[in-house]
């Protein structure tokens, strides 16, 4: 093995070793998701060096330098407050979602026109259309971290996957037969996966085009799909009241999360895979242990359905976000509520952390969107302009950037 180039990774923090095997070109990655400003850095590289055969003596000092810059990243106060940057009336129908590429350059919008458009992020300019779907364009994701692929899941039954430069179709998978809901890559962008109507979901091979596998064993819709960060494991969430983890490479079952006594809303993994969150319509929130798909923790307080639940980077803070028109933080370690996110004058739909985990953004169904304080609950802006509900909304990469998406047929970009 002999180690080429060190990447780094600011959000979650880590160092991308890319080194040479048998004349192959691998990654290995070190995830330093305990770093903090107040870290000790030479006992974080004397312990790299221990352990990691290719982190040699002589490259200590480039190490050091290396976590010194993410120290020094992660240290940096967020206090930004963004202004409306542009206007997108970017359907003749409403949009359904959107989604930034990893690198934050540029976006992605689905539509009931039966389109996807892709955008320029710094000018807002429209870059390309995406046609061919014959319904509703519901799901679109790039397959970050790559970003130079898109893949758009339709109620016409069928995924399509594009070229993120030249809006060139490569491939169209078909198999379902119902609405596509929910369409997702694994990080290494070798495997789609997609969720669907029919209770089933499918895997499907990225550069062959080719279905891998049908995971069949819901009795009700697929309605969210992710993978973990390793790529060998795939969760959905269902309609059924549960969760199903499989294998990625055998599409076999691995474990089943029973426990909720309504349909889930929304299921993932944290960064490390060692734990899953899910919410669900019973108005809780549970956490899983991944490894034996035991539930080891019950998320109380919400009085109404929850809509959607968000890990930060670290798995250390779970926020979630319900029709009772609040959001919650909580601790994943002791399931205790950190805070409540109160102001919201109709139903949240949708929230999330920015990279750095610093703040949560929230959409909601009274036109706003609001950016908050995961640690206070403090409200510190709302994002007011929209004339219907905001039903979609996201950071890009460096966090500088948001993007809303309203049933209004508008985009507005915030910065």
């Amino acid at each position: 093995m002999k180690l080429r180039r060190f990447l780094l990774r600011y959000y979650p923090p880590g160092i991308i070793l890319e080194y040479e095997q048998s004349k192959c070109m691998k990654t290995k990655s070190i995830d330093l998701l305990d770093l903090k400003a107040e870290s000790d850095v030479d006992a974080i590289v004397d312990e790299l060096v221990n352990r990691e055969p290719l982190i040699t003596i002589s490259k200590m000092e480039q190490v050091r330098n290396l976590i010194l810059k993410l120290q020094e990243k992660i240290s940096t106060n967020v206090s930004q407050r963004y202004y409306l940057f542009k206007v997108l009336r970017a359907h003749i129908l409403p949009l359904t979602n959107v989604a930034f590429n990893k690198a934050g350059t540029s976006f992605i919008t689905g539509s009931y026109d039966r389109t996807c458009k892709v955008w320029d992020a710094a000018s807002g300019e429209e870059l390309l259309v995406l046609e061919g779907h014959r319904n509703v364009v519901y799901a679109v994701a790039f397959n970050n971290p790559y970003g130079d692929k898109i893949a758009t899941g339709s109620f016409d039954k069928t995924c399509k996957l594009w070229s993120a430069e030249t809006g060139k179709c490569f491939h169209t998978f078909n198999g379902h037969s119902a609405e596509i809901v929910c369409v997702t890559f694994n990080f290494q962008s070798t495997l789609l996966a997609t969720g669907s109507m029919d209770n089933t979901a499918m895997l499907w091979d990225v550069q062959k085009g080719v279905e891998v596998f049908t995971l069949t064993g819901h009795s009700a819709e697929v309605i969210s799909i992710s993978f973990n960060t390793t790529g060998d494991q795939v969760l959905t969430g269902s309609f059924d009241h549960t969760c199903i983890v499989w294998d990625a490479k055998s599409g076999r079952k691995l474990n089943v999360l029973l426990g909720h006594r309504a349909e889930i809303s929304n299921a993932l993994f944290n960064f490390n895979c060692s734990l899953i969150v899910s919410a669900s319509m019973d108005k809780t929130c549970k956490i899983w242990d991944v490894e034996t798909g035991k539930c080891v923790g019950t998320l109380r307080g919400h009085d109404d359905e929850v809509l959607d639940v968000a890990f930060d980077y670290t798995g250390e803070r779970i926020a979630t976000c319900s029709a009772d028109g609040t959001g919650r933080v909580y601790n994943s370690a002791t399931q205790q509520c950190v805070c409540k996110l109160q102001g919201h004058e109709g139903e949240i739909s949708k929230i999330i952390f920015n990279p750095q985990g610093t703040r949560i953004l929230t959409a909601s169904s009274d036109k706003t969107a609001r950016i908050w304080n995961p640690v206070n609950g403090e409200c510190l802006q709302i994002l007011e302009g929209h004339t219907d509900e905001i039903f979609s909304c996201a950071f890009n990469y460096e966090g500088n950037i948001i993007l809303t998406g309203s049933k209004d047929n508008t985009c507005r970009l915030w910065r």
